[in-house]
């Protein structure tokens, strides 16, 4: 793969990465314990907060496993092992890379 293509991956991976932590931060308020003070909030109220919380919750641990995804994939670029299956190591699919630079796998490993 081409150094220039290279810095490209990275660049778009590093963007992505900024926009999930952005996220998170955002976020942070909602994923907080909901407090259980009946005298402020009904029931409904208590129950629709903590089902917003525990979306916040899965929604961020989804942002972890994409940011795992991010850096396993800027540690291959700086180990020079971008672009190739981590399965059978031949070339990813420019087309898969330009959907997800993550993508480990070429699309024959990860149907299986």
């Amino acid at each position: 793969m081409a150094k220039s293509d290279l810095k490209t991956y990275k660049k778009r991976l590093l963007e992505m990465r900024d926009e999930i932590r952005h996220l998170s931060e955002s976020t942070e308020e909602d994923r907080k314990p909901v407090e259980l003070d009946q005298s402020m909030v009904g029931r409904l109220s208590r129950m629709d907060a903590l089902q917003g919380q525990a979306m916040q919750l899965e929604t961020e641990r989804r942002r972890g496993v994409e940011l795992q995804r991010i850096d396993a994939a800027l540690g291959r670029i700086e180990n020079e092992d971008f672009g190739y299956c981590l399965t059978c190591g031949e070339d990813i699919e420019v087309k898969r890379l330009e959907h997800d630079p993550t993508a480990p796998t070429c699309m024959v490993c990860a149907r299986g």
